[in-house]
């Protein structure tokens, strides 16, 4: 499972959080939100269907901001912010992802 399907299952999970997500690839970065099972790109265009992966394998997350839903741009609710992929790994694993 990629990281950022990981990622769409724990927020299956954990409903009340949106988390926002910094990855980086070759000469690229995207801005990432997911919630509720879904992923949709703040950078580029996000494909209607939700088995197109909204980023390439080859990218490598850089941080993780867990933040409280409803998701309110100008007044973000943050849980916790600046979290690697390792440092969320004890999260994924509490909530068996």
């Amino acid at each position: 499972m990629t990281a950022i399907a990981r990622l769409e299952q724990y927020t299956l999970k954990c409903p009340d959080e949106v988390l926002r997500v910094l990855a980086q690839w070759d000469d690229e970065t995207d801005e990432v939100l997911v919630f509720k099972g879904f992923s949709s790109s703040l950078m580029r265009p996000t494909a209607a269907d939700p088995d197109v992966p909204v980023l390439p394998d080859n990218a490598q997350i850089q941080q993780i901001d867990r933040l409280m839903s409803p998701y309110l741009p100008d007044q973000p609710r943050y849980i916790q912010q600046g979290l690697t992929w390792e440092t969320m790994q004890p999260l994924l694993e509490q909530v068996g992802v």
